[in-house]
């Protein structure tokens, strides 16, 4: 499979091309990106095909929506499926005023969480403008879950089920976005959303990786049941797979604990035993589950970019994978590329 391979997603009249362009880093996390490196990596992206690009008010405090409609603006815009989310407004105030944390010199407004009908109908228009563009294609509600929400989630939860998921099954009636679903960085959220409203489709974080596999249990067959399509992001666990198990390596945002080290070390000697680059395997793994029609990596710079877009195309032998089943390093059941 290469990045620009076109994918159906879900029982969605929509096609994507395997690899999906994420933009959290152009939001600036944790550091800055220049214009001029954002704007060459959309269009380094481009060049190589990649025509799904994915964005949220969240990064950036709406800088990467900004960026994003800046680059992909005089593009045909049938040419490309752009995603994005609601959940938060933002609201404009003094720079000085703002903790812009883990953003860096991000844009000039305080979030707010709002999953009620209208704070959604509003999120979903200030998307528009911020981007510049006529349509988002896909909605995702963001950020329902126990990592971002804490004890809090429970009561969040049901107020997006009750008013988000209310504004966006409204706005796909009425044919402005043609699939909505729900973006968080646990399986089992997006499980229950599932079971609960008539998604089309989610945006999932590191939760189904070749380091974690849970999600087989009960939600991705409830998506493959119900035509639910699952963008997977996250797939190098935030660091590790595509680092590998070196020291200070990263799992979840945090530093890895011994026993995910570990793992990653047996993992790397079976990809030294064929040749394999750990990254190119996590990423192809991700792809080959079938409700799984698109990848989105987040990039720094535009070697990175090249980097992942090689990766994702770079031979695997079949005997790879069944030597990770085999070393009991992945699950019997989890798809693998053919």
């Amino acid at each position: 499979m290469t990045p620009d391979t076109k994918r159906k997603f879900g029982r969605v009249d929509l096609e994507v091309t395997a690899f999906g362009f994420g933009t959290a880093p152009v939001g600036n996390i944790f550091r800055e990106i220049d214009e001029v490196t954002s704007d060459a990596m959309f269009q380094s992206s481009w060049d190589r095909g990649v025509r799904y690009y994915d964005t949220a008010p969240m990064y950036g405090h709406g800088l990467s929506e900004l960026r994003t409609g800046q680059s992909l603006r005089w593009k045909n815009r049938d040419d490309f499926v752009l995603s994005s989310k609601v959940g938060r407004r933002l609201v404009p105030a003094k720079r000085s005023d703002i903790d812009f944390a883990p953003w860096t010199n991000a844009a000039p407004f305080v979030m707010e969480f709002d999953y009620t009908y209208d704070g959604t109908m509003r999120a979903f228009e200030d998307s528009l403008q911020r981007m510049a563009l006529e349509r988002m294609d896909i909605c995702f509600i963001h950020d329902i879950d126990v990592f971002t929400r804490g004890d809090e989630q429970p009561e969040v939860f049901k107020q997006a089920m009750d008013g988000s998921w209310k504004a966006l099954e409204s706005l796909r009636d009425q044919g402005v976005v043609k699939a909505i679903g729900v973006g968080v960085n646990e399986w089992q959220v997006c499980h229950e959303a599932l079971k609960q409203r008539d998604f089309d489709c989610f945006l999932l974080a590191g939760r189904y990786t070749l380091l974690e596999q849970d999600a087989l249990n009960e939600f991705l067959p409830l998506c493959e049941e119900r035509g639910a399509a699952v963008v997977v992001g996250g797939g190098f666990n935030s660091g590790i797979l595509a680092t590998g198990a070196v020291e200070g390596a990263k799992y979840n945002y945090a530093p890895a604990p011994d026993d995910i080290m570990e793992k990653v070390r047996k993992i790397e000697g079976v990809c030294a035993d064929h040749n394999v680059p750990l990254p190119a395997a996590a990423l192809q793994f991700v792809v080959a589950h079938p409700a799984v029609p698109s990848f989105i990596a987040g990039t720094r710079t535009v070697e990175q970019l090249e980097k992942n877009l090689d990766w994702f195309s770079h031979p695997i032998p079949g005997a790879f994978w069944s030597d990770l089943k085999s070393k009991g390093l992945l699950r019997e059941d989890a798809p693998t590329p053919e």
